[in-house]
């Protein structure tokens, strides 16, 4: 049994992808919770968490993904409405990439043998 890579996305990557830019919106930006998690379209409890590690902590995003999340923030930060926009650059840049095959070969080992893909580590 495997997952789908649209169910890697949506449970571990764009949870990990919020959780990075509601360090950058509440750190650097100094925003609010509630008005951070009301750009990311999540509850300031749910900034809260991502913040202290009780959720998106199982994977690590890669040096070059988290580039292109500060990328976003300051375009988010300059205009709220590309929020959408911009989750939409980072997951085809992930994608691109092939960094869901590194998170696919730790939880979605058995879909390896149907996509081709040949994760870095």
């Amino acid at each position: 049994m495997y997952l789908l890579p649209q169910e890697i996305e949506v449970w571990y990557i764009i949870p990990a992808v919020r959780k990075e830019l509601a360090k950058l919106l509440t750190q650097r930006y100094e925003m609010s919770y509630e008005r951070a998690g009301k750009i990311l379209g999540i509850s300031k409890a749910a900034v809260s968490q991502y913040l202290s590690n009780k959720r998106a902590n199982k994977i690590e995003l890669s040096s070059e993904v988290k580039k292109e999340i500060v990328k976003s923030a300051t375009v988010i930060v300059n205009d709220q409405k590309n929020m959408l926009g911009e989750m939409q650059r980072i997951l085809k840049y992930i994608k691109d990439k092939k960094c869901l095959c590194d998170v696919c070969k730790k939880y979605n080992k058995d879909i390896l043998n149907y996509c081709g893909c040949e994760p870095k580590y």
